[in-house]
């Protein structure tokens, strides 16, 4: 962490990623867990957004096309309630858990929009038709298992 932060300070340029799928590294979460390293190394909150932006499309040299909001340029976008800058965790897409000002745990942020090729998700809506999904399938799985006969 020391090295990689000592390489950003010195005019390195730091871009981000993940390998997810690979060992231990889930989809939807290692790309933030990539983020939340950086933060632990002692980069910027806005270091950190930059390295998973405009650096990764300069050190693929598209930072003409994407990267950064611009007009002309592609923007896959997603749209969150709370600042990803005071905490990382709200990127993740169930949001992160905090304490409010009663001093109640609330899970807060997630993402709430995805917008991919200019059409408009509602990631919540997904989230809970995709858990309706499962339900439904074990629910319909568990009938098969305890229906004599069936396989």
């Amino acid at each position: 962490m020391t090295f990689i932060n000592e390489f950003k300070n010195r005019g390195g340029r730091v871009t981000t990623g993940s390998d997810s799928g690979f060992i231990y590294q889930l989809y939807g979460f290692a790309y933030i867990r990539e983020l939340e390293l950086l933060r632990e190394a002692g980069f910027h909150p806005l270091e950190i957004i930059r390295s998973a932006t405009l650096n990764g499309a300069e050190a693929l040299g598209a930072e003409k096309k994407i990267g950064s909001i611009e007009v002309g340029k592609l923007a896959d976008l997603v749209v969150i309630e709370e600042n990803p800058l005071e905490n990382l965790k709200v990127l993740y897409g169930t949001g992160a858990i905090k304490l409010n000002d009663k001093n109640e745990v609330v899970r807060v942020g997630g993402v709430k929009y995805t917008i991919k090729d200019g059409i408009v998700y509602d990631s919540k809506l997904l989230l809970k038709k995709v858990k309706e999904m499962v339900s439904n399938k074990k629910k319909e799985e568990n009938f098969k298992i305890t229906q004599p006969g069936m396989k």
